[in-house]
Parts: C-alpha cells; sequence; structure tokens
C-alpha cells in the first residue's frame, strides 16, 4: 500500500469511530442497502449452490464406483455356475456399464450444462464486491467532506482559503461517490433479475440427468432380477429372508473358529 493509500485508510478507519461516537453524520440509504442484502444473499445462496452441485457430482460418480467395486468383490465369491453365481457376474456387468455410462454421458454434460455456468456467476461476486467496497469507501469520504465543510459553515475560519477548498473537496468527494453509488443502484437489481432466467437451464439439464441416471440403473439392475427366483421380493417383505439370514448366522455361531464352539 502507498502512503497515500495508507494515510486514506487511517482518515477512513478515524471517519468510521467518529460516527460510531456520532461526531461525524451517516449517510442512510435504505434502498440501497435493501438492494445489497438481497445481493448478499443471493451470493451466499450461489456460493453454496456451486458448492452442492460439485458435491452431488462426485457423490453420483463416487455411487457408481462403489457399485462397481462390490460387484467385483461379489462376483469373486463364486467359482461354480450355479445362479447365484451367474446373478453377481450380471450383477457386475450391470454396474460397470452403469459407471462407465456416468463418466461418459454424465460427468461431460453436467459440467457443461451445471457447473460451468453456476461457477461463470460466481465468478462475477469479485468484481463486484470490489465495487461495493470502492463505494463505501467513497461514501465514508463524502461524509467526513460534508462533516468538514459544516464544521467551517457553522465555525468559519479565519483562513479565507478553508472554506472554498472544504467545499471543492466535499464536490469532488460527491461527485465519486454518486459514479460508483449510481452503477450499483442501477445494476445490482438487474442482476438479481436475471438469476433466475440465467438458472433456469442449468436447473433443467441437472434434472434431466438426474432421471437418466436413476433410469440407466433402474434399466441396469431391473434386468439382473430375472436370475433370482421368483417370490424373492414377496419374502422379504414377510420377513422370511431376515429368517433365513438369521439361520445362516446361527449355523455360523455353532462353528468352533467362530469362539463358541467346543
Amino acid at each position: 500500500m502507498s502512503w497515500g493509500g495508507f494515510k486514506k485508510s487511517l482518515n477512513r478507519a478515524g471517519t468510521t469511530l467518529m460516527q460510531k461516537t456520532g461526531q461525524v453524520e451517516r449517510t442512510i440509504d435504505s434502498e440501497f442497502s435493501e438492494e445489497e442484502q438481497r445481493y448478499r444473499s443471493m451470493e451466499r445462496e450461489m456460493v453454496a449452490l456451486q458448492k452442492e452441485a460439485k458435491v452431488y457430482l462426485d457423490a453420483m460418480r463416487g455411487l457408481a464406483s462403489a457399485q462397481a467395486r462390490i460387484a467385483e468383490t461379489v462376483d469373486g465369491f463364486y467359482t461354480d455356475s450355479s445362479d447365484a453365481a451367474m446373478a453377481a457376474n450380471a450383477y457386475k456387468r450391470a454396474v460397470e456399464e452403469l459407471d462407465t455410462k456416468t463418466a461418459r454421458e454424465i460427468d461431460a454434460p453436467y459440467r457443461a450444462t451445471v457447473l460451468e455456468p453456476i461457477g461463470k456467476m460466481c465468478s462475477y461476486f469479485p468484481e463486484i464486491n470490489k465495487t461495493l467496497e470502492k463505494r463505501n469507501k467513497k461514501l465514508l469520504d463524502y461524509d467526513a467532506a460534508r462533516s468538514r465543510h459544516r464544521k467551517l459553515i457553522d465555525k468559519p475560519s479565519d483562513d479565507p482559503i478553508k472554506l472554498p477548498k472544504a467545499e471543492k473537496e466535499l464536490e469532488d468527494a460527491r461527485l465519486i461517490f454518486e459514479a460508483y453509488n449510481d452503477q450499483l443502484a442501477e445494476e445490482l437489481p438487474q442482476l438479481l433479475d436475471l438469476r433466475i432466467p440465467y438458472l433456469d437451464p442449468s436447473f433443467e439439464a441437472m434434472v434431466r440427468m438426474q432421471a437418466k441416471f436413476a433410469e440407466e440403473g433402474y434399466e441396469k439392475l431391473g434386468g439382473v432380477q430375472r436370475f433370482f427366483r421368483e417370490g424373492v421380493r414377496e419374502e422379504y417383505a414377510e420377513g422370511q429372508l431376515d429368517a433365513q439370514v438369521e439361520g445362516v448366522l446361527q449355523e455360523m455361531r455353532e462353528l468352533a473358529i467362530c469362539g463358541i464352539g467346543q
């Protein structure tokens, strides 16, 4: 920071302190404050959306990869040609295809239609925030100039140069502040109004790709069901499968190597 910039920072800090103690009048613009609050809310929501959209893609890819690893393990349990072995192999082929399809048909389009547009919107926030910060700094300068000018009006100085100088500083500060203020007052509402039409295509693409992922999974895994005997679903609903599993667990408990037998 230059020496001039350092002095400005000190002066603004002093102005802020005097405003808190009531020594310098603070300019209140309720309408602008409301628009800035709406912008801050949108900024938080967009940043959260960007994060969660990325988490969803990672989760979708992680799910497909985890299914593939599970299928590889389950398929390795069987070395015969039983119905169960055929089902395990069919499951392995199905989830491997799903894993490949996720990478090929969903990953790239999701990035292009969801993550990139959201990321583009979020990339504007740092520049907008810089402009807001400049506007707030120029407002402090303007308030400080108004305070100095008012003091000279209320208590004239013996130096005839001081008042004209203070008037010029006040006018310069006003013009600079209003330039930033008018730009933001015009453009912030436009930005806020554009967020819905901007996000609509990404939202639609997200829903379509989620539906595609679910439909592909249903179709592929539905094909594995033909390897299971009839009535398995009904037996599960009636609790019969739980009884079968408990029976096998009891047999395992009776084995000496499980530490219960002997």
